[in-house]
């Protein structure tokens, strides 16, 4: 296996931090989610290329996330602006070539933002925990707006323990705890840019027409079942698997495979 090769990427406003796995095989881009980073995306079982063999699989941390660089302007971290960078990723490494493309919650929005913009880029998606969308996200918003306040009041030790107060969804059970993988002084604005963000309209997914594997699990506000049944109906060509227990997340590299074609 060829060595995980560390290198860096600028975009306006940020340096990108990105892993490039080559072993020659059919390209792949791997995205996480709001708060998290390849690091610890590993940590929380989400990392379904871990281990994947025989692609071009190409990781990368978003702006102001894990060891990529940001700024204290909520701009930055919109879903429009983080399709930006993934487009303009996806131009520099495999420029002409259709990816598939992997990711949960944010990187599931900006990989269907990536798909509206661009029809032809992809040959395939695997979607993991669609976020809250159109009628569920004005709520969403206006939580991760106070969190936001909450944490340029409180500190991040505080929005921690709040948090440990909140019921965790079954198929995450024996999980480790993690930290938000952004540095303090960013994640508020993080945490805004979100909170201005929504999927593209349900018009703009109906037109969107490659293979997509939506994978999502019971019992999380965050990312409601509700979101992922609609993404299916939506699309054209999609199939949709709901875990309920670990052991059937743990199932999810494999789904990855399959979507590629590949041995697991």
């Amino acid at each position: 296996m060829t060595p995980l090769e560390h290198s860096t990427f600028e975009v306006p406003g940020a340096t990108l931090s990105l892993s490039y796995s080559d072993e020659h095989g059919h390209p792949v881009i791997q995205l996480h989610g709001l708060t998290s980073s390849r690091d610890r995306d590993r940590l929380l079982d989400l990392d379904l290329g871990r281990g994947l063999s025989g692609t071009r699989l190409l990781r990368y941390d978003a702006r102001g996330h894990g060891r990529s660089t940001g700024r204290q302007r909520a701009q930055d971290y919109n879903w429009e602006t983080l399709c930006d960078d993934l487009l303009a990723v996806l131009d520099h490494y495999f420029p002409g070539e259709q990816v598939h493309g992997v990711g949960p919650s944010m990187g599931c929005a900006t990989l269907l933002h990536a798909a509206v913009r661009r029809p032809s880029l992809f040959s395939g998606l695997t979607l993991m925990l669609p976020p809250t969308a159109w009628d569920t996200r004005k709520a969403q918003g206006a939580d991760y707006l106070s969190r936001a306040e909450f944490i340029e009041t409180h500190g991040m030790d505080a929005l921690l323990r709040a948090e440990q107060l909140n019921a965790k969804p079954p198929a995450t059970v024996g999980v480790p705890d993690t930290v938000p993988d952004v540095p303090i002084e960013l994640l508020p604005w993080a945490y805004r840019g979100a909170a201005a963000s929504d999927l593209p309209t349900r018009e703009e997914i109906a037109q969107i027409n490659v293979p997509t594997t939506i994978l999502c699990w019971v019992d999380d506000p965050g990312h409601p079942v509700s979101t992922a049944v609609e993404l299916t109906r939506l699309l054209n060509d999609a199939q949709l698997r709901i875990a309920a227990t670990p052991a059937e997340v743990s199932q999810w590299p494999k789904h990855l495979c399959d979507d590629l074609g590949l041995d697991f």
